[in-house]
């Protein structure tokens, strides 16, 4: 597993509009872990996908009709089998946490990077999952001047809750969420 031009070069490229440049000289310093299904709690396919490219029928599931027009990204989606999709290269910021605060930097999307992990804040994530997410955990904090991994949830509490409580912080050997105690790298 290897960065290539800011692509993991294990990873499909399924390239989002839902990008831009971030701010100039801004480091990249945080992993904002996310989870998702569409429809929810449903996995595999191609729906996440076609979400985060602008190509998801909204009419073709009761479930996406709230998503209609909706504009978003992350840098990666870990499928349940431990696969990689990217979205956007790392160097671009992706559109993944909305509005955020942390530590008192607000703009998350400026300095991070989006890992969505397909899955439910209460369904256990997969074993395969800890292991692939580790690596690349690992592999990006060569790469950055990552600092913290964090949850949606931690970045934007009472709006988000994902990874929710099925993500076992403990899996990502030793990086721990904000709420257990300081994130460490």
């Amino acid at each position: 597993m290897r960065l290539d031009a800011g692509w993991l070069d294990c990873a499909e490229q399924c390239v989002s509009p839902n990008c831009d440049e971030r701010p100039a000289d801004t480091a990249i310093s945080l992993l904002v872990l996310h989870n998702i299904s569409l429809p929810p709690g449903q996995y595999g396919g191609s729906a996440v996908a076609e979400f985060f490219t602008n190509r998801l029928d909204c009419d073709s599931h009761p479930q996406f009709a709230s998503l209609r027009g909706v504009r978003v990204s992350a840098h990666l989606l870990l499928r349940r089998n431990g696969s990689w999709i990217q979205f956007v290269p790392f160097g671009l910021r992706a559109w993944h946490a909305g509005v955020s605060c942390w530590q008192g930097a607000e703009r998350c999307n400026d300095y991070s990077i989006g890992i969505e992990l397909e899955g439910t804040d209460s369904d256990p994530y997969c074993e395969v999952q800890y292991g692939s997410l580790l690596r690349v955990i690992r592999l990006l904090a060569r790469a950055y001047p990552i600092t913290d991994v964090v949850g949606h949830c931690d970045i934007a509490p009472g709006r988000k809750t994902d990874p929710g409580a099925a993500f076992d912080w403990r899996r990502i050997d030793g990086w721990k969420s904000i709420s257990d105690q300081p994130a460490m790298r």
